[in-house]
C-alpha cells in the first residue's frame, strides 16, 4: 500500500470515519439494498452515529457546528465517506451542502452564517448550488451565463433559466450564480446570490430523471427565476466577484469528489476481490486467473496515483493557492480511474454485479456523472493543454533550433 504524508491527526480523523462506516453505516446500507433511499429519519441516525463517532462536518469550523479540521486533514475521511453511497450524507461531508458551506464560511456576512450556515451544518436545512443554465447557457463554459440579477432599490430582481441544481428539489435556500454586470467581462461581472427556495417567482420546474441513485430524495432541477426579489443582504460575498467565488468553491469541492469516489472504487474493488476468491470457473477460482489479477493491478495502481495528486493539490489549496491545474489534474484523473475500476469491479463480479444485492451497480451509475460534474473531461484538458503550452506558443525560437540537435 502506498504511504502519504497524511497527519497523525488526519489519520486519526479517518479511522474514526472507517469505524463508523464498518459498525453503522455499512450495516444500514444492506438493510436499504435495492435502491439506496434513505428516509429522513434514517439520514437522521446515521448523523447522530457520525457525532458519537466524532467524525461529524469535520471541515467546518466549530465556531458553526463542525469539528475545526484543515481541509487536507479532512481529505482522508471523505474517502472512507466514499465507500457507501450513506456515508458521506451521515458525515454532512456530501455535495452540495458541503461545497455550499464551505463557501458561507468563506464569505458569507455574520447575519448569512447565523441564519443559514449553522443550521446547514445541523442538517436542519438543506441548499442548492444553481449555476449550471439549459443549451446555450452557462456550463461547460460559465462565462456564457444568461442568468441576471439587477439592483432595484434595495433589493436585486432575479431572472433566469437553471437545470442541474442538485437538491434542488428538496432544498431550502439556493446559491444562485447570476450575471449583476453585463457590461464588462463576466469574470468581473458576475456574483452569487442566497435564494430561499419559497421566493416569489421561484418555480421548481421538475426533478431531471437521470443515470445514478438520488439517495437522499431531493433529486437535480430544473428552477426557472422570474423576477424573484431578494434583499441586498442576500448577495454572497463581493459583488462583481462571482467567477472568483465560484472557483473558490468548486476547487476544493473538486477534491472532495474525488475522494469520495476513490473510496467507492476501493470498496468496488474489495468486493470484486472476495468475490474473485471464491467463485470458481474451469478449474480454478476467477482470482488465480493471470488477466484478472493483472486488471484489479492495474486500478489498484491507479487508484494510488489519484490519491497523491489529490493529495498534491490539496497540500497547494492549505498553502494559500488555487492550485487549478493540479485540481484540473486530479479531477479528470480520478474521474477515469474511478469508472474504470468500478466497471471492471462488476464485469468481474457477472451477474452479482448487476443485481442490486451489492452496491457496486449503484456505484456504476453513480460514477459515469463524475466525468461530467465539476467540469467535463474535456474542459479539464483544455485548461491542462493550455498550461502545458504557454511557455512553447509564446516562444520566439523555432522549436528545433531550441529542442533539436
Amino acid at each position: 500500500m502506498v504511504s502519504f504524508t497524511d497527519s497523525a491527526e488526519a489519520t486519526a480523523l479517518a479511522e474514526r470515519a472507517r469505524d463508523l462506516m464498518e459498525d453503522v453505516v455499512l450495516p444500514k446500507e444492506r438493510e436499504l439494498t435495492g435502491g439506496m433511499a434513505a428516509s429522513d429519519r434514517t439520514l437522521k441516525e446515521l448523523r447522530a452515529a457520525a457525532k458519537e463517532y466524532g467524525v461529524y462536518a469535520p471541515q467546518i469550523d466549530e465556531a458553526y457546528g463542525g469539528m475545526g479540521y484543515d481541509f487536507r486533514d479532512a481529505l482522508p475521511t471523505f474517502e472512507e465517506a466514499g465507500r457507501s453511497l450513506l456515508g458521506a450524507q451521515a458525515m454532512r461531508i456530501a455535495a452540495p451542502d458541503e461545497g455550499n458551506m464551505h463557501l458561507l464560511e468563506l464569505h458569507g456576512s455574520e447575519l448569512q452564517k447565523d441564519e443559514y450556515l449553522e443550521p446547514l451544518v445541523e442538517a436542519e436545512i438543506s441548499s442548492g448550488f444553481s449555476m449550471t443554465e439549459p443549451i446555450q447557457g452557462g456550463g461547460s463554459d460559465p462565462k456564457m451565463l444568461k442568468t441576471t440579477a439587477e439592483k432595484d432599490g434595495d433589493e436585486w430582481v432575479i431572472n433566469g433559466h437553471k437545470w442541474w441544481t442538485t437538491n434542488g428539489i428538496g432544498a431550502d435556500i439556493l446559491l444562485v450564480f447570476a450575471r449583476t454586470d453585463r457590461e464588462v467581462h463576466p469574470y468581473e461581472g458576475c456574483s452569487v446570490f442566497i435564494v430561499p427556495s419559497d421566493a416569489d417567482g421561484v418555480e421548481i420546474v421538475r426533478n431531471i430523471p437521470h443515470i445514478g441513485p438520488d439517495i437522499d430524495r431531493h433529486g437535480h432541477a430544473e428552477i426557472e427565476y422570474n423576477d424573484v426579489r431578494v434583499p441586498e443582504e442576500h448577495l454572497l460575498g463581493t459583488e462583481g466577484a462571482g467567477f472568483k467565488h465560484v472557483q473558490e468553491r468548486l476547487g476544493p469541492a473538486r477534491l472532495t469528489h474525488c475522494m469520495r469516489y476513490s473510496g467507492m472504487a476501493s470498496r468496488a474493488l474489495d468486493i470484486a476481490k472476495a468475490y474473485m476468491s471464491e467463485r470458481e470457473a474451469f478449474g480454478t477460482t476467477i482470482a488465480d486467473k493471470q488477466a484478472p489479477r493483472h486488471a484489479i493491478a492495474q486500478h489498484e495502481t491507479e487508484l494510488a496515483a489519484a490519491r497523491a495528486l489529490v493529495r498534491e493539490a490539496a497540500d497547494e489549496i492549505s498553502a494559500g493557492g488555487e492550485a487549478r491545474i493540479p485540481v484540473s489534474m486530479a479531477k479528470v484523473f480520478t474521474a477515469n480511474a474511478t469508472q474504470d475500476a468500478i466497471d471492471t469491479a462488476l464485469q468481474f463480479c457477472g451477474g452479482n454485479g448487476i443485481a442490486k444485492d451489492l452496491p457496486i451497480a449503484d456505484f456504476y451509475e453513480s460514477v459515469r456523472q463524475f466525468r461530467l460534474v465539476d467540469g467535463a473531461d474535456e474542459v479539464h484538458l483544455r485548461s491542462i493543454a493550455r498550461d502545458a503550452f504557454e511557455d512553447i506558443d509564446s516562444a520566439e525560437l523555432d522549436p528545433i533550433t531550441r529542442y533539436g540537435q
